[in-house]
């Protein structure tokens, strides 16, 4: 998986929306294939007009649990938006992920005003989801 840092450079030297766009095709292109097994409702993520899976882990068992996350996507720009998410969140603390808010981040790259309604709109729950997760964690 591609770290953010190096999302957000390469993002800085992208001028042209085409060229961006390219780009996340390819960071989806990177993330690896969701088991069929892994594709079912729990793991599918409501408010998204292309279908996206997501499915966490804890790396440990404690009050603060490492979390990882995989994601899926049938559509291919919707698959880099997973692959840049999971690159957000994947790997950190749960009380960091409740603080962290990716949609900062798309702005900052410039993303979130070249994304259509629906597009946002599923990025919104993607971000929702995984953020609700860690918060269970951290009062489990």
């Amino acid at each position: 998986m591609t770290p953010i840092d190096k999302i957000i450079d390469d993002f800085a030297f992208l001028e042209e929306w085409e060229d961006r766009y390219r780009y996340v095709i390819e960071i989806g292109k990177a993330l690896p294939v969701m088991p069929e097994d892994q594709r079912t409702a729990e793991h599918k993520v409501q408010g998204c007009a292309s279908q996206v899976w997501l499915v966490t882990s804890k790396a440990e068992e404690s009050a603060d649990p490492i979390l990882t996350f995989a994601g899926e996507s049938d559509a291919h720009i919707v698959r880099g938006l997973v692959a840049i998410v999971l690159a957000i969140y994947s790997g950190k603390h749960a009380s960091e992920i409740v603080r962290l808010d990716a949609l900062d981040v798309f702005g900052r790259i410039g993303l979130v005003e070249h994304l259509s309604a629906q597009r946002a709109n599923g990025l919104r729950s993607m971000v929702k989801r995984i953020r609700e997760e860690a918060a269970r964690e951290l009062v489990a």
